[in-house]
């Protein structure tokens, strides 16, 4: 992609909106997200009170995992998309919002792509199982209602996901709800409907983007989602079958 992140360019009142987010979910997270996150955090050294540099960021980063942060304009298509991601080439918009749109947006910005998806790509399990769901979503991207269902997947994992190992209290890693103070909240409340992780269920799930999910998928271990990855080939490949012989 030729974006670059200009990061002269910008602002200190985008730097003060960073701050200003950081801050409020370091105070809302410690009970709610997965410790990994907290060492992914560290890991890749972001700062406080400044947007992180892209360039700084993987240096730290890819040594780890192999993946890196790539500069995008916003939302892309879904072949560029899952494209980038199978490449471990995970992309963040260059944008952050402005001060009046600290508690909702309608697409995702840099703090969303930046602080909820970053830490969690130092973490190798899960960067195995994100290359390879973008991997199988690239052989299907000339078919829109199979991605969808695998978007499925992607929505109630790497944006949504909670973890809760043999009844504990849920804790989340999904990067929608790691940079929303309003949905990290509900999420592991006892208001949230709360399902073990089940492909088959996932699939048949659609998602919601304008508001606050009414449902979520909760795994108990990193490893349990790079295992699910051949019943999700098979159950695509299955679909794609009975599809193309209607």
């Amino acid at each position: 992609m030729s974006l670059t992140q200009d990061y002269n360019s910008y602002t200190e009142e985008n730097h003060n909106v960073w701050a200003i987010l950081f801050q409020r979910q370091i105070e809302n997270l410690p009970d709610k997200a997965i410790p990994e996150f907290f060492e992914g955090l560290k890991l890749v050294n972001f700062k406080p009170d400044r947007i992180p540099n892209f360039d700084e960021v993987n240096q730290r980063l890819k040594p780890l995992t192999g993946f890196e942060v790539v500069p995008a304009p916003g939302i892309v298509d879904d072949a560029v998309f899952f494209g980038l991601i199978a490449n471990k080439q995970f992309p963040a918009t260059v944008w952050i919002r402005r001060m009046e749109q600290l508690d909702y947006l309608e697409e995702p910005d840099m703090f969303h792509d930046v602080f909820g998806h970053v830490p969690l790509l130092t973490i190798p399990v899960y960067c195995d199982f994100l290359a390879q769901l973008s991997a199988m979503a690239l052989e299907h991207v000339d078919r829109p209602d199979i991605i969808d269902k695998l978007t499925r997947i992607y929505w109630y994992t790497i944006e949504f996901g909670l973890f809760r190992k043999n009844g504990e209290k849920a804790r989340i890693y999904g990067a929608g709800i790691l940079s929303s103070v309003g949905e990290s909240k509900l999420s592991v409340s006892d208001e949230s409907i709360k399902h073990g992780f089940d492909v088959d269920h996932i699939l048949n799930t659609a998602y919601i983007k304008e508001t606050f999910q009414s449902q979520y998928f909760c795994i108990e271990s990193f490893e349990e989602l790079l295992e699910s990855l051949p019943k999700i080939s098979e159950a695509i490949a299955a679909m794609r079958k009975q599809l193309e012989e209607v």
